[in-house]
C-alpha cells in the first residue's frame, strides 16, 4: 500500500567513565573546544538539548550515502532528471507536504574526525577530513574518534552504538549496504574497532591466507583476550537484519571461544541465523521466521548500476562527443530468469518487511540503517556513471521506503559521511581528471572534474593512473546536506554535527544515549555458572549499557586468580575483554580452569560505565553423566574464557603466536604485562 499521503595515554575505568560524561545544560556548542575536550561522549554535539514539536517515532530509518556531498547529488540530479528535475525521494525528504507529512526538516551538519589514525590514538588534534569509519562512529555512538577506528572513543575504549541500545530497548533492527558488511559505515552498526581493517579473525582475507598482525591489534584478535573481529562482533550484534556484501570474509576460521575451528559462516549457522549467500532468489524468498537474517549477496562489495566511466586528462574531443551512461549487466537490480532482484531497493524493502514481522518490530517499532555505499567508492575512482547509478540505487531505495511506512509514526533520514571529490565545472580544466556527460532529459552537457588526488595520476602513458587507495581522489571536509521527514525531524534543522544525529534518532525512538542511562542499562548486570554437556561456563545477562567487559575468576580459599579475561590489569588494553551480547546472555567458556563444587569469587566489570558486580559462586555438580575434573592450567590466565585449547592458533600468524606465548611467560610468572601498540598502521584508508 503506498502511504505517501499519510503522515592520552591508556585510561583505565575512571577515565573511560569520564569520556562518558559530555557537556551539559548549554543550548548551542561552544567554541574553541580543544580536541581533548571534543573527545567526550557528546562533547561535539551543536544542539544539545534541543527538543522541538512531537519527537517520538516508533521507527527510525537512517539512509546514508557514503560519500555523497551536495556536488554529487547535483551531478546525479543533472544526468538522471535534468537540472530542473527532482529526485523522488532523495530530494522529497525534508521538504514540506512532499508525502503529506507535517513535520519535516533540512539542514546541514559538520563531519570532523580526531584524528588522521591510529597513529592519533590517545593524543586526539582536530582533523578537518574524515573518513567513514570516524563518520558512521559520530553518529553511530555520539562520540568522535580518529579515522579508520570504529565505535571507540579516542583512547579505544568501545561505545555503544545505535543497534546496540535499540536492541536493549527490545527494538527490532536491521542493517543494509551495497558495499562489504564489514566496510565502516555497516560496521559502525555493529562492531567496535581500533582499526577498520579488521574484517575478520585472519583481517581482511578470503580465509586461504592470514593478515590479521597487519590489519588488526593483536589485543583485539579473540584468540588474544580481545573482543574479536569486525565479522565476529557482527553475529554476537545479532541485528535481525543484516543484508549486504563481504561474503568471502566469513569463510575465515574462527581462532578462539567456543567456536574455534568453525568458518564464520558455520559460527552463524551454529547461532541460530538464516543465512544466504550470493542467491537472489533466496534473498527474495525470505520470510519471518524467528531467526535473525544474514544475508551476503556478494563476495566483495555489490556492483553498481551503471557500467565505469574514465576520467581522463583535458581533450576537447570529449566535449564533441559527451558520454550517456550505460546499465552495468552485473548489477543485481536486473531481474534474473525467475523474475528477481536485489537492488539497493529490493534490499531495503525486504528488510523493512522483515522487521514489521518481527514481534519486537511489531510492538516496539525498529531501527535500519541502509547506505548506498559506491558513491564514495566510484568518486575515489573518477567513475562519474558509477557514482551516479550509485545515487539513483540509494534514491529508488528511499522511494521503496516511502511505500511502506507512515510518516506520523516513522522518521526517516537522508544524510551521507562526508563530501567528495566530484564538481560540476564549466570546462574542462588543466589540473585534473574530467568526464563529459550529455544528461539524459535535458541533453545539457555536463563536465564533471576529479582534482583531490594527492599523488600523479597519470602512468608513463597518460592513462589515469589507479590502485584502489594510494593514487585515488580523496575525500573533502564541507559540511552535508541532512534532511528529515517524520516525528523528530525538525532536530536536523540549520547546523548541526554529525554527533548530533545520535541523539536525533536517539531521542526520537526513546533510548538511552547518556553516562548515566548507560550505567542504568548495566545496573541489572547478573551472571551465574552454568555446568553443561562437559563444559562450564560463566553466562552474563543485563550488562546492557556496555560493548565489553572484563572479568576475574579467583580461588576464594587460597586467593589464586585462575582465570580472567584479557583487560583485567589497570593497564590493560580497552578492545581486550569480552563483547556483551546486548540483551542476550554472554557466556564465557572456563571449562578446565575451575573444579566442581570448589567456591570461587567472580567478579565482572563493564568497559564503558565501569558498572561492577563482585560475588561468590559455588561450582555446581555437572547436570550430565560427564564430570569436568579441575584441571590446573598453569599457562595464559590472560585469555581465559576466550581460547579454547583446541584453538587453531597456528593460523594466526607468527607475531600474535609470538604476542600470545609472551604474555602466558609474563603471566605465569605473576608479571603484569601490557602489549605494545605497533605505529605500522598509521596510513589511513581513505575510504
Amino acid at each position: 500500500m503506498n502511504k505517501h499521503h499519510v503522515l592520552k595515554g591508556t585510561v583505565a575505568a575512571l577515565v573511560a567513565t569520564a569520556t562518558l560524561a559530555g557537556a551539559s545544560g548549554m543550548a548551542y556548542a561552544v567554541n574553541g573546544k580543544s580536541a581533548d575536550d571534543l573527545a567526550a561522549h557528546g562533547a561535539a554535539q551543536r544542539i544539545e538539548n534541543i527538543t522541538i514539536g512531537n519527537t517520538q517515532a516508533k521507527n527510525v530509518i537512517l539512509f546514508i550515502g557514503d560519500g555523497m556531498g551536495d556536488s554529487e547529488i547535483t551531478v546525479a540530479r543533472d544526468y538522471l532528471h535534468g537540472a530542473n528535475g527532482t529526485f523522488d525521494g532523495l530530494d522529497r525528504i525534508g521538504q514540506p507536504s512532499a508525502y503529506g507529512d507535517t513535520t519535516v526538516g533540512t539542514g546541514q551538519y559538520t563531519t570532523f574526525s580526531l584524528g588522521a589514525g591510529i597513529e592519533d590514538k590517545n593524543d586526539p588534534a582536530v582533523t578537518p577530513v574524515t573518513d567513514s569509519a570516524a563518520s558512521g562512529s559520530a553518529w553511530a555512538t555520539g562520540t568522535k574518534t580518529y579515522n579508520n577506528a570504529l565505535d571507540v572513543d579516542v583512547y579505544g575504549t568501545p561505545q555503544m552504538n545505535l543497534t546496540e541500545l535499540a536492541k536493549a530497548a527490545g527494538k527490532a533492527t536491521g542493517n543494509v549496504t551495497t558495499s562489504e558488511i564489514q566496510d565502516a559505515t555497516p560496521a559502525a552498526q555493529m562492531s567496535h574497532s581500533t582499526l577498520r581493517s579488521c574484517y575478520g579473525p585472519q583481517g581482511k582475507t578470503d580465509g586461504s591466507s592470514n593478515n590479521a598482525a597487519d590489519q588488526c591489534e593483536v589485543a583485539q584478535l579473540k584468540e588474544n583476550g580481545g573482543i574479536g573481529s569486525i565479522s565476529e562482533q557482527m553475529l554476537d550484534t545479532r541485528a535481525d537484519v543484516t543484508i549486504g556484501g563481504g561474503a568471502k570474509y566469513l569463510h575465515q576460521t574462527v581462532q578462539g571461544g567456543e567456536y574455534a575451528g568453525m568458518t564464520v559462516w558455520d559460527q552463524a549457522k551454529a547461532m541460530g541465523y538464516e543465512t544466504v549467500e550470493k542467491d537472489v532468489d533466496a534473498l527474495n524468498a525470505l520470510q519471518y521466521d524467528g531467526k535473525p537474517v544474514l544475508a551476503l549477496m556478494a563476495d566483495g562489495n555489490l556492483q553498481t548500476q551503471f557500467a565505469p566511466s574514465v576520467a581522463t586528462k583535458k581533450d576537447p574531443a570529449k566535449d564533441e562527443n559527451p558520454i550517456t551512461c550505460s546499465t552495468n549487466p552485473d548489477w543485481l537490480g536486473n531481474k534474473n530468469a525467475n523474475g528477481n532482484s536485489a537492488s539497493l531497493a529490493d534490499m531495503t524493502s525486504k528488510a523493512i518487511d522483515l522487521l514489521e514481522a518481527n514481534p519486537n518490530g511489531q510492538s516496539n517499532g525498529f531501527f535500519l540503517q541502509v547506505e548506498g555505499a559506491s558513491i564514495d567508492k566510484q568518486d575515489h575512482n573518477a567513475n562519474a556513471c558509477g557514482q551516479i547509478g550509485e545515487t539513483d540505487d540509494l534514491d529508488q531505495a528511499i522511494s521503496a521506503a516511502l511505500d511502506k511506512v507512515d510518516l506520523n509514526e516513522t522518521l526517516i533520514i537522508v544524510t551521507a559521511d562526508h563530501a567528495h571529490t566530484s564538481q560540476i565545472v564549466e570546462e574542462q580544466p588543466n589540473y585534473a581528471l574530467s568526464t563529459v556527460l550529455k544528461s539524459r532529459v535535458d541533453g545539457a552537457k555536463i563536465t564533471v572534474a576529479y582534482g583531490t588526488s594527492p599523488d600523479q595520476m597519470y602512468a608513463d602513458d597518460d592513462a589515469p593512473k589507479f590502485d584502489e587507495v594510494e593514487s585515488s581522489m580523496s575525500h573533502t571536509g564541507t559540511q552535508l546536506r541532512i534532511a528529515a521527514s517524520g516525528p523528530g525531524a525538525q532536530r536536523v534543522n540549520g547546523l548541526t554535527d554529525q554527533t548530533d544525529n545520535f541523539y536525533t534518532i536517539a531521542k526520537a525512538l526513546g533510548l538511552a544515549s547518556t553516562a548515566d542511562d548507560y550505567k542504568n542499562l548495566s545496573a541489572g548486570m547478573n551472571y551465574a555458572v552454568n555446568v553443561k554437556d562437559g563444559k562450564v561456563s560463566l553466562d552474563v545477562t543485563g550488562l546492557n549499557g556496555d560493548a565489553s567487559f572484563s572479568y576475574a575468576v579467583t580461588d576464594a580459599a587460597t586467593g589464586q586468580v585462575v582465570a580472567q579475561s584479557g583487560g583485567t590489569e589497570d593497564n590493560a588494553d580497552p578492545i581486550s575483554g569480552v563483547r556483551v551480547r546486548t540483551a542476550q546472555t554472554t557466556s564465557v567458556e572456563l571449562t578446565y580452569k575451575v573444579t566442581e563444587g570448589k567456591t570461587y569469587k567472580v567478579t565482572v566489570t563493564g568497559r564503558q560505565t565501569g558498572v561492577a558486580l563482585d560475588k561468590e559462586i559455588q561450582i555446581p555438580a555437572q547436570t550430565t553423566s560427564e564430570v569436568i575434573p579441575g584441571k590446573p592450567t598453569g599457562g595464559n590466565a590472560n585469555a581465559a574464557g576466550n581460547a579454547s585449547a583446541a584453538s587453531p592458533l597456528g593460523k594466526t600468524g607468527v607475531a600474535i603466536i609470538g604476542v600470545v606465548v609472551l604474555a602466558a611467560a609474563l603471566v605465569s610468572t605473576g608479571l603484569a604485562v601490557r602489549t605494545i601498540k605497533s605505529r605500522r598502521f598509521g596510513s589511513a584508508e581513505r575510504r
